[in-house]
C-alpha cells in the first residue's frame, strides 16, 4: 500500500532562493533495536581504533557490555542491535565488506561469521521490525542494490537493484515488508517504497512538485505518520502527511526553520505554512510556541528521531521527538500535528543526541553516557493528549444573558393570557369553572393544563406553576411547561444588544 502526496500547502511569497540539496544524515550515536530491547554503537579504543558495545535497554535498569573484537575496528564499520542480543557488524576489508555476529561470551567476545559482500560501499538500514532480519544499500555508479545481509536462507542475498542513487531508509510496516527509500535521478530526489514480498517492486511515494527535493525522514507504522523533508516552499523545510492520505502534505510554522537564517521575519511576523483545510497555519499546527519559535529563530533544523507508537488511526495527535540544536547544546522536541507548537525539554546530561525510543505507555526514554553513569537511560512522561478541539466562533447576538426578574416578568405576562389566569382561590389553573359538568363516568379527566373544550386546546401552554414540585394529596400536580419564545424578552433592560466576544467557553 503506497500513497502518493501530489501537492503542497504552504504560505511562504517571500522564499530565498532553493539551497543546494543537504546531504543525507550522519549514522546515529547509538543505534537502537526495533522493539526497543537492545542498542549499540562504536566507541574509541583507548588501544586505537574502535569497539562494538551492546546496551540492554528493556531491563529494570539499563547496563552495557563491551564486544571487543580480536584487533580494533577500522573507522567506517557499523554495527546494528538485533532482537536477540547478538549485534551485527560490517567490517570493510579488501573489495568486499564481511559482516559479523557478536555477542558476550564469558570474559570474551563471541564472534559468528555472517557472509560477505563483494560491493565498493555498503551501508546498513535502520533495523528491521522483526528485529531478526537486516538490509544494506550498496551504490554503485547508476544503480543501487538492495541486499539482505542477515535473516535469509543462506546468507546475504541481493534483492533488487533500483535505478539511480538510493539514500535514507524508514519503515512502513510492522512487517518489515514497506520499505521506504530516498532515490536521487538526475539530480532530483524523491522517496520511493519497496516491496520486498513482491521481488523488489518499487512505487512512488512522496512526490510534492516535479522540480523539488523531497525526502522521508522518519515514519510510523501504526499512525501513517509521515516526517518528510522538502525544498517544495522555496528552501527545506519539515512537513508531515499520512500514508494512504489524499490529503497534501503540510509545513507548520513550529517547525520551520530557514536556510542558515531566523525562522521569525524582522518585527515579530509570523511565517506559518499554511494547509490545505483552510483553517490558517497548518490547520491548527502552524502557530510556533514561543519556546518552539526560539529555538527556530537559531536557523536549527529540527531532526525527528522517535514516534510515539500505538496511535492507530490519529495521526495528527500522534507526538514526535526532534532533536533541537542551539546554542546551549542539543535540546529534546516534542511536537503533536494538533497542537500546533513545538515543546522543548531539557535532555539529560550527555545525552546521546538525535537518539531515543518512545514506549507504548507514552514515556520518552533517552539515552545518555557520562565520565560517572557510563550507561544511562532518561525517562520522561509524556503521555497521549487529548485531541485539542478548536470551538466554532459563536455568532454576534446569538445568545444574551436574562436576569432572573426578567425571567419571572416573561412568565407572568404569559400566564396572564392563559385560560384559568382569573380563576378563583382554590382552583387549579386550568380546571373546569364552578358549576361546569365534569367528565362522563368511565372517561378519564383531561390533563392538568390543558382546556377540555374547544379544538386545541390541549396545545395551548399553561403558566408557570410558583408551588412545589411535588405529590400533592389534594389535586393533581401542574406540569411546568417553557415559557414561549415570543414572551422572552430580546435583551436585558440598561443593555445596548452588543454581545462582547469571551472566546471559548
Amino acid at each position: 500500500m503506497t500513497a502518493c502526496v501530489l501537492e503542497t500547502a504552504v504560505d511562504d511569497d517571500t522564499a530565498p532562493a532553493r539551497p543546494a540539496a543537504p546531504a543525507p544524515a550522519e549514522a546515529p550515536a547509538l543505534t537502537i533495536a526495533a522493539d526497543g530491547s537492545y542498542a549499540a554503537r562504536l566507541l574509541p579504543d583507548p588501544d586505537g581504533g574502535l569497539f562494538a558495545e551492546r546496551w540492554t535497554l528493556d531491563g529494570p535498569e539499563p547496563y552495557a557490555v563491551r564486544l571487543p573484537g580480536v584487533r580494533p575496528e577500522e573507522p567506517g564499520s557499523e554495527v546494528l542491535p538485533l532482537a536477540d542480543g547478538r549485534v551485527l557488524i560490517r567490517r570493510r576489508l579488501e573489495g568486499r565488506h564481511a559482516l559479523a555476529l557478536l555477542y558476550p561470551a564469558g570474559p570474551v567476545t563471541g564472534e559468528q561469521p555472517a557472509g560477505s559482500v563483494g560491493r565498493e560501499r555498503l551501508r546498513l538500514l535502520p533495523p528491521a521490525p522483526d528485529g531478526v532480519t537486516a538490509y544494506a544499500l550498496a551504490p554503485g555508479e547508476r544503480s543501487t542494490e538492495l541486499w539482505r545481509v542477515h535473516g535469509g536462507p543462506a546468507g546475504p542475498e541481493r534483492v533488487t537493484e533500483i535505478p539511480g542513487h538510493c539514500s535514507g531508509g524508514a519503515w512502513l510496516d510492522r512487517d518489515g515488508h514497506l520499505l521506504a527509500l530516498d532515490r536521487t535521478v538526475d539530480g532530483r530526489t524523491k522517496t520511493i517504497t519497496v516491496q520486498l514480498r513482491h521481488g523488489g517492486e518499487t512505487s512512488p511515494l512522496l512526490r510534492i512538485t516535479e522540480d523539488s527535493d523531497d525526502r522521508l525522514l522518519l515514519a510510523d507504522p501504526d499512525s501513517g505518520l509521515l516526517l518528510l523533508r522538502s525544498n517544495a516552499p522555496g528552501h527545506d523545510r519539515l512537513g508531515w502527511g499520512v500514508l494512504g492520505s489524499a490529503r497534501p502534505a503540510r509545513f507548520p510554522g513550529a517547525l520551520l526553520y530557514g536556510a542558515g537564517g531566523p525562522a521569525r521575519p524582522p518585527g515579530g511576523t509570523r511565517a506559518d505554512g499554511a494547509s490545505a483545510d483552510g483553517t490558517g497555519g497548518d490547520g491548527g499546527a502552524g502557530r510556533a510556541g514561543s519556546d518552539g519559535g526560539a529555538a527556530a529563530a537559531a536557523g536549527t533544523a529540527p531532526v525527528p528521531f522517535a514516534v510515539q507508537p500505538g496511535q492507530t488511526l490519529v495521526p495528527e495527535h500522534c507526538g514526535v521527538a526532534l532533536r533541537v540544536d542551539g546554542p546551549d547544546g542539543p535540546r529534546v522536541g516534542v511536537w503533536r500535528p494538533s497542537e500546533g507548537r513545538l515543546r522543548l525539554l531539557t535532555a539529560p546530561r550527555g545525552w546521546l543526541a538525535g537518539t531515543g525510543l518512545w514506549t507504548a505507555e507514552g514515556e520518552l526514554r533517552l539515552p545518555y553516557a557520562t565520565a560517572d553513569v557510563p550507561c544511562g537511560l532518561g525517562r520522561m512522561p509524556l503521555p497521549a493528549t487529548a485531541p485539542l478541539l478548536r470551538p466554532a466562533r459563536v455568532p454576534r447576538m446569538a445568545f444574551r444573558m436574562i436576569s432572573r426578574r426578567d425571567l419571572r416578568a416573561a412568565a407572568a405576562k404569559a400566564s396572564d393570557t392563559l385560560p384559568g389566569a382569573g380563576a378563583p382561590p382554590g382552583t387549579s389553573p386550568g380546571a373546569p369553572p364552578a358549576g361546569a359538568a365534569g367528565p362522563p363516568p368511565g372517561e378519564p379527566a383531561p390533563p392538568t393544563g390543558g382546556g377540555g373544550g374547544g379544538p386545541g386546546a390541549g396545545d395551548r401552554p399553561t403558566s408557570l406553576s410558583s408551588q412545589p414540585v411535588g405529590p400533592s394529596p389534594s389535586r393533581t400536580p401542574s406540569v411546568p411547561r417553557p415559557v414561549p419564545l415570543r414572551e422572552m424578552p430580546a435583551a436585558c433592560p440598561g443593555t445596548s444588544g452588543r454581545v462582547h466576544d469571551r472566546g471559548p467557553g
